[in-house]
């Protein structure tokens, strides 16, 4: 497959530290494909953030959090994203973006940054690498879940996923926005939200069962294009459930996911 030619998002205006973006067909969601997708607008919101940083001048400072609250729908209408600092420091600064659509909050995002040092004499705990994207096959994700993210990227299974339990490297055909050149960082965390679709423990035709947050801890910076996500889905009896991913690249595991669902049955 090959990269398509627009991206996830147009910037329509810059003002300071807040940006317009008019979201393309590539975001439409899979619970409803007039809304968009999260994942998207994850990696739109690091995008943000790592230009906000950039405009304040090098520093020594890494990302070992995002941690993003879903306050609502977001719509295939434009929007906007603020990125301020809650918390500064020069070994530890924590910053938040906010997503704005139709006049309301609709995405708040907490972004902790810390500080680099050299600690390659005390690496390990990490899990075992998976294999490779180049060594399995790609499997349409569309026959699942509908929409124009899914679409828009390419999925390979590692293994035979099982009900609530799979094993899939994904990559996006699309860039994160239109004539930008984002990190990897950007596009790989702008895959992380695909986790709670790689593992489906229940039909989405019969039960729903969207994450109303979005979670991600890193122990090192991520490389490449490809996002392998060792995902399990776990379901309660009250309504809630937890989608859990250990997260790799090309060079092994860098870090894990975590969404928080809310589960009820579709109605008929």
């Amino acid at each position: 497959m090959t990269e398509l030619h627009d991206g996830y998002f147009v910037r329509l205006d810059q003002e300071g530290d807040r940006a317009r973006f008019q979201p393309t067909p590539h975001t439409g969601g899979a619970w409803n494909t007039s809304e968009q997708h999260i994942s998207p607008m994850t990696g739109l919101i690091v995008h943000e953030i790592e230009r906000f940083c950039a405009r304040r001048g090098p520093d020594a400072l890494a990302v070992s959090r995002i941690s993003a609250d879903i306050l609502g729908v977001l719509t295939l209408d434009p929007f906007e994203v603020a990125v301020e600092v809650v918390r500064p420091g020069r070994t530890i600064e924590l910053l938040e973006a906010t997503v704005v659509s139709g006049g309301r909050a609709a995405v708040r995002a907490r972004v902790w940054r810390t500080v680099v040092q050299d600690t390659e004499k005390v690496v390990g705990g990490e899990d075992a690498p998976l294999p490779g994207p180049e060594t399995v096959e790609p499997f349409p994700l569309d026959g699942v879940w509908p929409g124009g993210y899914i679409r828009s990227i390419e999925a390979r299974p590692v293994g035979t996923p099982q009900p609530g339990r799979g094993t899939v490297w994904v990559r996006a055909l699309v860039p994160v926005a239109a004539g930008e050149d984002p990190s990897d960082l950007a596009r790989l965390i702008g895959l992380a939200d695909t986790s709670n679709g790689i593992a489906v423990r229940q039909s989405p035709e019969e039960w729903l069962y969207p994450n109303v947050d979005l979670t991600i801890h890193l122990f090192r910076r991520p490389v490449g294009r490809w996002l392998g996500l060792d995902t399990t889905v776990v379901f309660g009896p009250d309504g809630l459930g937890l989608t859990s991913s250990a997260l790799h690249d090309a060079a092994g595991h860098f870090g894990r996911s975590q969404q928080a669902l809310t589960i009820r049955p579709r109605a008929v």
